[in-house]
């Protein structure tokens, strides 16, 4: 029997109401939520949590993990990453900050050696084939993320909504 585990969706940069700033208190808001979700579903006894490792809220899921893991150590993260060079085109900075952030997971499953049109959902399955509870921040969007959580949905895999603010 696998150990309990929560996963996490989200929109990228591009779709998030404030684009990649950070510092907007928007941003700022969704990461303390985030953060005080993460802590609550680790209180609930998910000790094993898994990331997409996309560019944007999936990143801040990831830092959101890895602090907690700092004053709980028996926590798991699994980075789900869809191909090799998931980060390649990325800016610079972020490329930075993805390869730190994979490095500190303390284990990879990598899906596919090269991009194919497939390959994100293939990775969101896989997290929500691999969990019992998801965390999804999301407004209202189609994309990625509705596909991820209607397949939840369907996985009767349950969902904690976190709505991003306008």
């Amino acid at each position: 029997m696998r150990e309990p585990t929560c996963t996490f969706t989200g929109h990228r940069s591009k779709k998030l109401p404030w684009g990649s700033n950070e510092l907007d208190p928007r941003c700022l808001e969704l990461k303390k939520r985030l953060a005080d979700t993460v802590e609550a579903v680790w209180s609930a006894g998910f000790h094993h949590f898994i990331c997409g490792m996309a560019e944007g809220a999936d990143l801040y899921f990831c830092e959101a993990v890895l602090a907690l893991k700092e004053q709980h150590p028996e926590i798991r993260l699994e980075a789900a990453v869809p191909f090799l060079g998931q980060a390649d085109h990325w800016p610079r900075e972020q490329q930075e900050r993805y390869h730190r952030l994979l490095q500190a997971c303390d284990s990879r499953t990598v899906l596919k050696e090269e991009y194919s049109s497939d390959c994100m959902m293939e990775r969101n399955r896989y997290m929500v084939d691999h969990a019992d509870i998801l965390i999804a921040c999301y407004d209202g969007q189609s994309g990625g993320t509705l596909n991820t959580m209607r397949y939840a949905i369907k996985k009767d895999v349950q969902i904690l909504h976190l709505p991003l603010l306008p």
